[in-house]
């Protein structure tokens, strides 16, 4: 863990000194800014029966949409940004079809200028949820009913997410450093979070069974027979864009949430880099990389690439 979070601080901080260039030129302008892209990335690969180098047959599709609303007018700025990404695959004779990707997320952060320095005092809230089912998968034996042997196996799946299940609202005041709508750093140190789920994946009946539930961890941090959970500790989130060169350009987006009041020393940790090289107006090369680690979902650092051609709209 120690390795990559090294590997994701020393990136921002590059990155950070990029967009630092970038940002020296860049007037604030008052009143609103609006714009968006959404953009489609699409991937096949095809084998016939005869093709001896190995491989499956597989499609699929990625659909993100990324849009910002900030604000400005005198000492205030107000900076709003909606991301949600949405993706399947399916490979051939797989019973059943697997998201590739599940995110919708809502940013804002109001800060007011300190005389006429870069820094602000500021409130943030953000809140994550996914659109759909998530599953675990696996196989189960299929067993003749004649003869109660086994004849071979076949792919199930259980529901462990759905929307809202799990949510996570935070919020709360702290001090913003920004350079400009592309490069900014927040510290909010007396934060508030809150984790919603379905009561359905917390239910337990027996004492044995609320025990056990509540000493594996809960459900996502959420003990037995409870649909929330409630944590207070500090948060950090920083964002830098881009250009790497000429229609290249790079967004690095960083979350760290401490909690204060369980193993504080465990920071949570949510790092995603977009790299978009745009080959005409439509067109787009897209590279996501996504690391996440979350003491209360998993205790192993969540990875996730993208790559594709993208169909992009500019808005």
């Amino acid at each position: 863990m120690k390795k990559t979070l090294l590997t994701v601080v020393l990136l921002l901080g590059s990155t950070i000194l990029f967009a630092q260039e970038e940002a020296k030129e860049e007037a604030p302008k008052e009143g609103w800014t609006r714009g968006g892209n959404i953009s489609f990335l699409f991937n096949q690969s095809a084998f016939n029966a005869d093709w001896l180098g190995g491989g499956t047959s597989n499609i699929a599709g990625n659909l993100s949409l990324s849009y910002d609303m900030n604000y400005r007018k005198g000492d205030i700025t107000w900076d709003n940004k909606i991301l949600a990404d949405y993706g399947l695959t399916k490979l051939k004779d797989q019973e059943f079809t697997r998201k590739t990707n599940d995110r919708f997320e809502f940013n804002s952060l109001v800060g007011k200028q300190i005389k006429e320095s870069l820094w602000y005092y500021s409130f943030f809230l953000n809140f994550r949820t996914q659109f759909d089912k998530g599953y675990e998968f696996g196989e189960e034996e299929i067993i003749d009913q004649n003869t109660g042997n086994v004849t071979g196996t076949r792919e199930i799946r259980t529901e462990r997410t759905h929307i809202f299940s799990p949510a996570y609202l935070q919020f709360g005041p702290g001090m913003l450093w920004k350079k400009s709508d592309n490069l900014k750093v927040n510290i909010a140190p007396a934060t508030a979070r809150f984790i919603f789920v379905d009561g359905d994946f917390t239910e337990r009946n027996t004492q044995a069974e609320i025990d056990e539930f509540n000493t594996a961890g809960g459900y996502f941090g959420v003990e037995a027979n409870e649909t929330s959970r409630f944590e207070f500790g500090a948060a950090l989130s920083g964002y830098a864009k881009f250009d790497i060169m000429k229609n290249v350009s790079m967004e690095n987006i960083l979350n760290l949430y401490s909690n204060y009041l369980e193993d504080p020393q465990n920071v949570d940790i949510d790092y995603t880099a977009n790299i978009v090289m745009t080959i005409n107006k439509y067109l787009s090369t897209n590279f996501t990389f996504q690391a996440i680690y979350d003491d209360n979902a998993t205790g192993a650092f969540q990875i996730r690439e993208v790559f594709g051609l993208g169909v992009n709209y500019g808005f």
